[in-house]
């Protein structure tokens, strides 16, 4: 197996079953008929992974939408006040009586409509199911080319623009065949990050965004990006790249992040070293380090000669870095 075939069956371990995919997208639909057919609703779109295909598998286990509300019959709306509150109950009082499992008037789907901060959360499944499925939808209304959006916890509409996410990776996608698969190799990766709690999946959908160069092969272009990420994340946190919504994840844990990128860069580094030498396997194997067990282990015995050193890895001090 080549390194390119490696990373080919990694990527079928990273991607979601299509039947899975299939299953959102017709709940997304259903959703989005159902309350785009309601005479106060201007619009509804998906804005989460589905929608910017970054999402990964074995399973998809939920999905987002945003429900744009015609300003003209809610002129309270979007002020401080009661208003967010309302828009969430009005929102969720329409799934109930739509979509509502057991009197639903389109479609009996949803077992329990809970207005959340931001969002309602609609429970599909039975409470436990492993597997069970939601669909967070947020009400919001157009604003200044981009939205406001209710949240409830301190009685404000806040700016919010999940749509420029949406269209930069669409501009990126089509810049390089690879790029939506390595954001979700990306997300896969950092599962495995050794931070206090978890890495939001849209932090680093951000930081692919900014940091995965285009025009290279794979191995390349995530050995620039783990280099180049290290160092964003110690400059500084990462923030909605739209410029209206601040830190994506207050308590993200920086530093144990970054110390996981400069690994992951250090061992990339060696990686491309070996690949170049035509060590297939020892490449193989260091990027089965990156990523884990469900990366393809090398057949053949790694080098063991001075035609390739590599050396216990150790958190390193980058000076500076080509980011593509």
């Amino acid at each position: 197996m080549s390194l390119s075939e490696a990373f080919d069956a990694f990527q079928e371990k990273v991607d979601a079953d299509p039947t899975q995919v299939t299953e959102a997208r017709a709940r997304r639909d259903t959703f989005k008929t159902a309350l785009g057919g309601e005479d106060d609703v201007d619009e509804v779109w998906g804005s989460g992974s589905l929608r910017r295909s970054t999402h990964i598998g074995p399973k998809i286990h939920d999905l987002d939408l945003v429900v744009i509300f015609d300003s003209a019959q809610y002129p309270e709306w979007g002020q401080p006040g009661d208003s967010a509150a309302e828009a969430l109950d009005v929102l969720g009082g329409k799934v109930n009586r739509l979509l509502g499992k057991t009197n639903g008037t389109f479609e009996k789907l949803v077992r329990l409509a809970d207005p959340r901060n931001h969002a309602v959360k609609c429970f599909i499944d039975l409470p436990g199911d492993k597997d069970g499925f939601t669909v967070d939808s947020m009400p919001a209304l157009r604003h200044n080319g981009a939205l406001l959006i209710p949240e409830k916890k301190s009685n404000l509409w806040v700016p919010a623009d999940p749509m420029y996410l949406v269209q930069e990776i669409a501009k990126r996608s089509a810049e390089w065949t690879y790029y939506l698969r390595m954001i979700r190799v990306l997300r896969r990766w950092a599962r495995r990050a050794e931070v206090d709690g978890k890495v939001k999946k849209l932090v680093m959908e951000v930081l692919g965004l900014q940091y995965l160069p285009a025009g290279y092969s794979r191995p390349e272009a995530l050995r620039r990006f783990f280099t180049a990420a290290a160092i964003a994340v110690g400059n500084g946190p990462v923030v909605d790249p739209a410029g209206l919504c601040g830190e994506i994840q207050l308590d993200l844990d920086y530093v144990g992040l970054r110390k996981s990128l400069l690994k992951a860069a250090d061992l990339a580094d060696q990686a491309c070293e070996a690949a170049d030498q035509g060590h297939t396997d020892d490449a193989k194997r260091l990027w089965r380090d990156v990523f884990g067990s469900d990366f393809p282990a090398p057949r053949g015995k790694v080098s063991t000669g001075p035609a390739l050193i590599v050396p216990a890895v150790a958190p390193r001090r980058i000076k500076d870095a080509p980011q593509g």
